[in-house]
């Protein structure tokens, strides 16, 4: 995918309100979709394809939490993105997306590495 590509789909992404409402609720704590729509004030169907667009932006990670006491798993959701930056250079958009990298993910590249 090019450069212009990525910026169109995160432009695209970032347009929605309730996408960056996602992104803001996310950020402070691991929500579920329920949550989410609550919190959101839209329908569970609209948080998922919400949820969907923002994954394949690699906007957002997804993880089971198990619930000890019943024995069931809720899917939480949570931001990995720090920030995105836009920056106009010689003619040319320049897209940098800062993703924060979970602890797992770093010991597994570290391992691999060896």
């Amino acid at each position: 995918m090019s450069e212009d590509d990525e910026i169109e789909r995160l432009a695209a992404v970032l347009e929605d309100p309730t996408a960056r409402t996602i992104l803001t609720e996310a950020s402070r704590e691991p929500v579920s979709a329920t949550t989410l729509s609550e919190r959101c004030g839209v329908s569970e169907p609209t948080i998922y394809r919400r949820l969907d667009d923002l994954r394949e932006c690699d906007l957002l990670v997804e993880r089971t939490k198990l619930d000890p006491d019943g024995g069931h798993h809720r899917t939480m959701y949570s931001t990995n993105l720090e920030h995105i930056t836009v920056a106009l250079r010689e003619g040319q958009l320049e897209l940098q997306v800062k993703r924060r990298e979970d602890p797992a993910d770093r010991f597994t590249r570290l391992v691999e590495g060896m």
